[in-house]
């Protein structure tokens, strides 16, 4: 078999071999010093108005660079745009790139004599170049240029090939990431949607959806337990990155010596235990949402990195000196106060104005109790499958014990109540089909009610004359009757056909009543 022969096969051969990138590239160059005769080669990538060395083999690393500007290197400027293998004369002016960077004669710095180098060309698109150097004068002088073509197409198919597989390989390690994550995320979650009518309600809903509508950076605020979690995810659902990944990222459970790798992941060897290249959080949601759920809890040693993200959409691995774009959308939360984390120095002012670009504040429970029966409703629908049970009701005794209290652990604290007062009534009487919640059944702190508190809705005495006096008594009447409607309506989570049960009359009448004081 012909040597040319024989290297087209070895390097064909490698293609559709099972070995990774990096193996692929050093036979590449391996094969191509043999059939060139040549003292050292170099495969380099197309990288804007740069090349960059991905492999060589047969000069000193460390005289290497890593980019070669082609401003600045004239014949591999020549080589990229010849549109053939250019074989450059010894007494050529243009200075070699890799003048003095051959390891023969034992790592002397020697200088090149002879200078090759084949444009590496894929569907019209030029992807690379392949340079071959050698002290010998005319080193390359008896070369056919149709060989050096075929080499040529061969090496940019190599490393095409070899950057295919490497994107598939990153994309699998991405999907498998994000599909661990959203798994995390959805055992997490306590709902999808938002529950409650108030005006509070409905006011960040309006902000909601005036978020979802730009890429700016939110920052979601509230006390512990208010649901900012379910608003983020909320934003993300209506955003036009719904159909991207939203990553979950607990700031305050990241031990502070592997925030950073968490966050913007590490190359092999960047600390002990590191044994992988790894993707971070931010890598992970390239092209969607990331939630930094605790923001205020990141150290500061950190934060700048974050600040770099925000201002360039630039990551840096642990331990890497290559900085990565990535197109990620960032909502973070705190139930801290950062302007005072700030004044104490415990959080960078830059950083804060960065993440404070659109502020939604979610409400405590206490600021809307009037929403407490309809969660407490939809808390129940969330155990009834859970629980085996065809149907649970909440007794209004137990919904005015509910919205009387102050609920200082907000939604959160009022979804373990349901829970845990359901399984109680269960395991109480594990044969019963139905269940029904009454104000005994709840803690003892929710059966107290304030001294004093009223009941809301109710007119006390004073308030009735005083009603009577400034109008008729049919408009009094017809007050009076307003009231009491939105009193037990708001007890019985908006559900008409039980209010009307509690008032002592027919759906029917009670829909005609309503209708005729402006009720619906």
């Amino acid at each position: 078999m012909p040597q040319h022969l024989e290297a087209v096969l070895a390097i064909a051969t490698d293609l559709t071999s099972s070995i990774n990138a990096r193996d692929r590239y050093e036979r590449l160059l391996k094969v191509v010093k043999k059939m060139l005769g040549s003292d050292a080669a170099a495969l380099l990538k197309k990288d804007g108005a740069s090349l960059r060395l991905i492999a060589s083999d047969g000069m000193r690393a460390g005289a290497l660079l890593s980019h070669y500007p082609l401003k600045d290197h004239p014949r591999l400027e020549v080589i990229c745009r010849s549109g053939e293998p250019v074989i450059f004369p010894a007494d050529s002016s243009l200075p070699d790139p890799f003048d003095g960077c051959l390891e023969k004669n034992r790592g002397e710095q020697v200088h090149v004599h002879s200078c090759l180098g084949c444009p590496l060309v894929v569907n019209g698109e030029l992807v690379g170049v392949l340079a071959a150097d050698a002290l010998e004068v005319g080193a390359f002088d008896h070369l056919e240029k149709r060989f050096l073509s075929t080499l040529a197409a061969l090496a940019g198919a190599t490393l095409r090939t070899s950057e295919l597989i490497e994107t598939l390989e990153r994309t699998i390690e991405k999907r498998g990431l994000v599909a661990r994550d959203l798994v995390e995320s959805a055992n997490e979650m306590i709902g999808s949607f938002l529950i409650g009518t108030s005006p509070s309600m409905e006011k960040l809903r309006k902000e909601i959806d005036f978020a979802a509508k730009s890429d700016l950076t939110v920052l979601v605020t509230g006390e512990t337990g208010t649901g900012k979690e379910l608003v983020a995810r909320s934003i993300q659902t209506q955003s036009h990155r719904k159909g991207d990944p939203m990553i979950y990222v607990n700031c305050a459970a990241l031990p502070e010596n592997l925030v950073e790798s968490e966050l913007f992941g590490h190359v092999r060897g960047a600390f002990t235990g590191a044994n992988t290249h790894r993707a971070g959080k931010f890598e992970v949601a390239d092209g969607g949402t990331i939630f930094l759920d605790e923001i205020g809890e990141i150290p500061l040693s950190v934060q700048a990195k974050l600040l770099r993200i925000l201002q360039e959409g630039e990551i840096q691995r642990v331990g890497s000196d290559q900085t990565t774009k990535v197109d990620v959308r960032v909502i973070a939360a705190t139930n801290r106060n950062l302007l005072e984390e700030v004044e104490k120095g415990k959080f960078r002012s830059d950083l804060y104005y960065r993440l404070n670009v659109y502020p939604i504040r979610v409400p405590a429970l206490r600021d809307h109790k009037e929403d407490v029966p309809a969660l407490a409703n939809y808390f129940c629908d969330l155990n009834q499958r859970r629980l085996a049970v065809s149907a649970i009701r909440v007794h209004p005794e137990a919904l005015r014990a509910l919205k009387a209290y102050a609920w200082p652990g907000n939604v959160r604290e009022l979804k373990n109540v349901m829970d845990r007062t359901l399984l109680q009534i269960r395991f109480r009487d594990p044969e019963v089909k139905a269940l029904e919640v009454s104000a005994a059944d709840l803690p003892q702190d929710l059966q107290r009610r304030e001294p004093g508190e009223r009941e809301e809705g109710a007119l006390s005495v004073e308030e009735a004359l005083q009603l009577a006096r400034e109008q008729t008594l049919r408009d009094a009447t017809e007050e009076f009757q307003r009231r009491m409607i939105r009193s037990e309506l708001g007890r019985q989570g908006g559900n008409w056909a039980q209010t009307a049960k509690q008032l002592g009359l027919h759906r029917s009448n009670l829909f005609s009543l309503a209708k005729r004081l402006g009720l619906k």
